[in-house]
């Protein structure tokens, strides 16, 4: 299948020319913006295929595997009284060859097709270096722009343990191309890359260890997050080592071994794979960026204003090679608004205000704006309301009561500052909390709004209403 690339450069006309460093979300949100204000695009891609991290390694094969491992998992393991079912894996191979062909029909869909037949974006195979704020050489070639855009996103992040380059080891980018299910994986990294792909791998089948070097996986999250959702994967037969720092790795015959401190006590793990997810590294090395004085922090990410606009003027920067949030949507998000800025000659700032994100483990880790800590520390009084599930309708005819929903407001204001859902499908309900936060909806609002019924919605409203009432007392859908 064609990438839709060329890998010669064809001047274009009169318009303004920005060029595009990079072949995914936010460089594709670029293009189409710049080209829908009148300007001509040219994006230079190299890596990666087109589309970048999300649609080739990330978002749509992980989502896609964690479905299937759903599927497995939930024939053998649900509530309901006098059904009986089970589950086997009887080709993985399979499995990947589905994610694959999903891969290549959205990369095809919704990368190559949008912008294949828009006369003034072209796209160019070939690794850019910039040269000027208004030039770049790629294959040879020097490529002039009014503007330019450095979407070039990230790569794994391997950290420098003795041994592990020598034993070999998985990145998110190699382990959804495995065509054998591991037997044994052990996952370095206790973020949502590593937990998402523990679960996965450990509902197909594999035994699976994570090893985390913080207290607590999420160390970022508040602890009852993190507690709860340890649990609730060491009740699948995950087990989470915490506290650990790694020595050494090495390969004996056909499995690696880790040879680490758990809590200060000596200990070793073995395997058949290890997934390393212990971080992004930014794809900024080798683009000229320091023979032009553009600012990088300490780990590589390209520093950038509110606007999106480097420290050299006219050269802007957007996605997840600025850092942190670094999801596709909100690299949509800065791509498109870094395009009108060096289009319109707008300053418009990127607002974060209200960001809602999830974590695809089951349940669901979701949130929006602050929780109860950080808004205490930016000197807000908070309230705050946790629903247990086991109070919510939906789920009690699920079955399914594992985790809560919880609300933080700022008690002056009766407004929402922030929430936190760990949930089986709990990323369903951000949506509503998010444009609470963004609109100023206070708590009394949500709680005179109809919310229908044996819903997971339903759960937000009694949880708003758990601020004032002890909902375990109220009838259903009473208030």
């Amino acid at each position: 299948m064609s990438d839709g690339c060329s890998s010669q450069y064809v001047t274009p006309s009169g318009e303004p020319h920005l060029l595009v460093v990079g072949g995914g979300s936010a460089a594709f949100a670029a293009a189409l913006k710049a080209n829908e204000l009148g300007a001509r695009v040219t994006l230079v891609n190299d890596g990666l295929p087109t589309g970048g991290t999300c649609v080739n390694v990330g978002c749509v094969p992980s989502k896609t595997l964690i479905r299937a491992a759903e599927a497995h998992y939930r024939a053998a393991h649900h509530n309901f009284a006098g059904i009986e079912s089970n589950s086997r894996v009887t080709d993985f191979k399979a499995i990947i060859s589905q994610k694959r062909d999903l891969v290549g029909q959205l990369r095809q869909q919704k990368y190559i097709d949008v912008v294949s037949d828009l006369a003034g974006i072209q796209l160019l195979k070939g690794r850019a270096r910039l040269t000027s704020a208004n030039s770049a050489e790629v294959n040879g070639q020097s490529i002039p722009a009014d503007r330019i855009l450095i979407a070039t996103g990230v790569r794994p992040l391997i950290p420098p343990i003795p041994g592990l380059e020598d034993s070999g080891y998985l990145t998110n980018e190699s382990a959804f191309e495995l065509e054998e299910l591991p037997e044994s994986l052990i996952v370095l990294g206790g973020r949502y890359i590593a937990l998402e792909s523990a679960q996965l791998f450990g509902r197909l089948g594999s035994r699976v260890t994570i090893l985390q070097r913080s207290p607590r996986i999420l160390p970022t999250e508040t602890p009852d997050v993190t507690e709860a959702l340890t649990g609730y994967l060491q009740d699948e037969g995950i087990e989470v080592v915490t506290r650990v720092s790694i020595e050494s790795v090495n390969r004996d015959h056909n499995e690696v071994v880790v040879q680490a401190q758990v809590g200060g006590e000596p200990r070793s793990v073995q395997a058949a794979h290890i997934l390393v997810a212990t971080g992004r590294r930014p794809n900024t090395d080798q683009m000229g960026l320091q023979s032009l004085g553009i600012s990088v922090d300490s780990r590589g990410f390209l520093q950038v204003d509110p606007t999106l606009q480097t420290n050299i003027e006219g050269i802007y920067g957007a996605g997840d090679v600025i850092g942190e949030p670094m999801y596709v949507y909100t690299a949509a998000y800065e791509g498109a608004l870094a395009a009108e800025n060096a289009i319109t000659g707008e300053a418009e700032p990127r607002d974060y205000s209200a960001l809602p994100w999830v974590i695809f483990t089951d349940p669901q880790v979701a949130g929006v704006g602050m929780d109860e800590e950080q808004a205490t520390r930016q000197g807000i009084e908070v309230d705050t309301a946790k629903l247990p599930l086991s109070q919510v309708p939906r789920s009690l005819a699920a079955r399914d009561s594992r985790g809560f929903i919880k609300l933080i407001r700022d008690r002056n204001s009766d407004k929402l500052v922030g929430a936190r859902i760990l949930a089986p499908e709990g990323s369903e309900l951000l949506m509503e909390i998010s444009l609470a936060i963004k609109f100023g909806i206070t708590v009394n609002q949500l709680t005179s709004s109809f919310h229908p019924y044996l819903t997971l919605c339903e759960g937000v409203k009694l949880a708003a209403l758990t601020f004032e009432k002890d909902v375990s007392k109220l009838s259903c859908c009473a208030v």
